[in-house]
């Protein structure tokens, strides 16, 4: 049974996007794998994930509200043909229904309900009564490829799985670009809906959703990291290392002097651009003082108080 993703998130269908936002980011930290190693940690962060990217969009999240689990079925453009349709002396009306809303269309012989239904039967072959001879071509669909930041950054060929006609799945092999940047789509042609007689598919565009990471932020290919830093560090310099999307580390020289929010710049280590410049990668220091302190190092703390006269509040 599919699962609400608005009880994923545990919020109302009224929430606001940044009630979503926060609850996604509060679940995110709670069941990321690399935190939570209980063994169902992993699952429901995959299920945080798809949620959040199906509501963090207010378009998709529209559709999701609209058609429910059959959303991702549903063209962009669905209002616009249905609209052609009925110029054409095709009609449609919305009827209820045990399974919430539907749309019933009429004029063909037969009732065709947008709920429960293929979209591919829906909206290759509905249109095929009345039209120009050759019949008339498959609609283009969508549906969302998730990608963490990792995946994004390497790229490389994955397997995807999406709803095909009869609620069968559809296996697709595609190939990721290294790089690839939230919201980009990838075209699988003549994979999209069925044209109606002679006419050729649509095809099908994957948009490219990259999920919220604990620890990088993106800005375009940019890459955001906070580094923590020890104060003597901080205070006296220090090269120290930097992790990376692609699963390596850096060297960073934090200046002398350095205090939390500076950001330093490395080039050419954000996200790669296989059509120019890669993007940079960003490291915002945070110092950050020892929860508990040694008697050697209190000592050496209190000797540091009582000997400088610098005072951050003045300045």
């Amino acid at each position: 049974m599919a699962q609400d993703f608005y009880e994923v998130l545990g919020v109302s269908r009224t929430a606001s996007q940044d009630e979503i936002q926060q609850a996604y980011r509060k679940l995110a930290r709670k069941y990321h794998p690399d935190v939570n190693t209980d063994p169902g940690a992993e699952e429901r962060f995959k299920d945080l994930n798809e949620a959040y990217s199906v509501l963090s969009d207010p378009k998709t999240r529209a559709r999701y509200d609209r058609f429910g689990d059959d959303f991702r079925k549903i063209p962009e453009d669905f209002d616009e043909r249905v609209a052609a349709g009925a110029r054409g002396g095709f009609r449609a009306r919305r009827t209820a229904g045990a399974g919430g809303p539907r749309v019933r269309y009429t004029g063909f012989g037969d009732d065709f309900a947008a709920g429960g239904v293929n979209i591919e039967d829906l909206l290759g072959s509905l249109f095929g009564a009345g039209a120009a001879p050759g019949g008339v071509p498959g609609a283009d669909q969508e549906a969302e490829l998730p990608l963490t930041v990792e995946e994004a950054y390497r790229g490389g060929r994955r397997t995807v799985t999406l709803a095909g006609p009869a609620g069968q799945p559809r296996r697709y092999e595609v190939d990721v670009p290294p790089g690839v940047t939230d919201g980009q789509r990838i075209r699988l042609a003549g994979e999209g809906g069925r044209g109606s007689g002679d006419a050729p598919a649509g095809d099908l565009y994957l948009r490219v959703r990259i999920q919220p990471h604990p620890r990088f932020r993106l800005d375009g290919r940019d890459v955001h990291v906070q580094v923590p830093v020890t104060p003597w560090e901080a205070a006296l310099g220090a090269t120290v290392p930097v992790p990376t999307p692609g699963g390596g580390t850096a060297k960073v020289t934090v200046p002398a002097g350095s205090s939390s929010g500076r950001r330093l710049r490395l080039r050419g280590e954000g996200m790669p651009n296989p059509r120019g410049a890669n993007g940079d990668l960003y490291a915002e220091l945070r110092v950050m003082v020892p929860p508990a302190l040694g008697d050697r190092e209190r000592e050496l703390f209190e000797e540091l108080a009582a000997t400088s006269s610098y005072d951050p509040r003045r300045t």
